[in-house]
């Protein structure tokens, strides 16, 4: 990845850092959601061991190539990750840092503790595939986790708040300028961080470190969507005033992943009151949670990728020689329909006995997924060249 001038970076190039991170995630569902892991809440390395040692010879491709995607796609999340780091620091001290702050754009700066948050999922997921005997520390690394995560939620709370804060006593939001979805960054970062909190939560089997994960994910989860409902409204009403621009067009699919962090928020806070608070959830529950959650998300996808196409962005920001690191934006969405669609195969069709796991109607479920996967992973590849490897001629065109 080539350094790029102080003049041409943005905070929005953290998004190719969580796209990537956000892939390492899809590869990890394979193992979670097909390979049995009777002991543990999810897959470890034991698991994988014992069906490459047991399982048949056929499958033992499979498995290589599910741990090679997922170990290339970390490395290049934390490549990704430094090198925004790198370059945001340089970044933070010039002029262009002060210029953000005093508009309305500096809602983009939530995009750190989105992508660190992301980085703490990733290493999770890698240290539980890669380390044999892991879970037998789990219980004592969760409270390390909770700690991690309060840091970032207090620093992204600060962020949105000194933001906030300036545009209630200023009055200088600018509803031209964000005729479009893009203020709902802090929305997606707060869903981030409650999905988060929400994992100890449903899989430590200490009831104080369950109570407290699943405390933390209520507050940000509830955060997420009482200022996500005031955006949406902003937003839409904004879109439909003054239309929404080309550049933009992306933040229509931002709704995707924060509804998807929202409803694996809710799936592993329903796990966790069950095996912790023994709340009895009936599995016809979860069929419509995750169905309801799923058809928002075709709504939205459609919504987008219609507008999208008509402005012409895919032709003129992905394949075109238009630049702007908004474009890592179409990466979040393809993730996290891909991983909510696991989600509803497993809990709402598998769970309540409508499909069975790998028969033909299962593999036909997934035939979609498959190819949301595939295009999300050439759309990272395909902008990764064109942005961090050829020095733009016209960056951050409409951030």
């Amino acid at each position: 990845m080539k350094r790029i001038e102080t003049s041409d970076y943005h905070p929005l190039y953290f998004l190719a850092a969580l796209g990537a991170g956000g892939l390492t995630v899809t590869f990890f569902l394979y193992f979670l959601f097909l390979v049995p892991h009777p002991g543990t809440p999810m897959v470890t390395a034991d698991d994988l061991l014992a069906l490459w040692r047991t399982g048949p010879e056929w499958l033992r491709p499979l498995l290589l190539l599910g741990v090679a995607g997922l170990l290339i796609m970390a490395s290049l999340h934390l490549r990704l990750l430094v090198w925004n780091l790198l370059h945001y620091r340089r970044w933070r001290r010039s002029a262009f840092y002060e210029r953000l702050r005093a508009g309305n754009k500096d809602v983009a700066l939530m995009a750190l503790p989105l992508t660190l948050t992301m980085s703490i999922n990733v290493l999770f997921v890698v240290g539980s595939v890669m380390v044999p005997g892991l879970w037998d520390y789990a219980e004592y690394l969760f409270p390390g986790v909770l700690a991690v995560l309060l840091a970032l939620g207090v620093w992204a709370l600060k962020l949105y708040g000194g933001y906030l804060t300036r545009l209630v006593t200023t009055g200088s939001f600018d509803f031209i300028g964000n005729a479009n979805l893009g203020q709902m960054m802090p929305i997606f970062a707060f869903a981030m961080i409650a999905v988060a909190f929400a994992a100890p939560g449903a899989m430590s089997q200490n009831q104080v470190v369950n109570a407290v994960g699943l405390f933390f994910a209520i507050f940000f989860l509830s955060l997420s969507a009482l200022l996500g409902l005031v955006k949406l409204v902003v937003g839409v009403q904004a879109m439909l005033r003054h239309g929404i621009s080309e550049a933009a067009a992306p933040s229509l699919w931002i709704l995707i992943p924060i509804l998807t962090l929202s409803g694996i928020t809710l799936v592993r806070m329903i796990m966790g009151l069950h095996h912790a608070f023994d709340l009895e959830t009936p599995r016809p529950a979860l069929f419509v949670l995750t169905s309801v959650i799923l058809s928002l998300e075709i709504l939205f996808g459609l919504l987008g990728y219609v507008v999208m196409r008509r402005l012409g962005y895919f032709r003129d920001y992905v394949a075109g020689d238009l630049h702007s690191p908004g474009a890592y934006s179409l990466i979040c969405p393809g993730v996290a329909f891909f991983v909510f669609g696991w989600f509803w195969i497993m809990f709402g069709l598998v769970g309540n006995g409508l499909v069975t796991p790998l028969t033909p109607a299962f593999f036909v479920l997934l035939l979609p997924l498959l190819f949301v996967q595939w295009k999300s992973l050439e759309t990272l590849l395909r902008l990764n060249r064109k942005l961090l490897r050829k020095q733009p001629s016209a960056c951050c065109a409409g951030v």
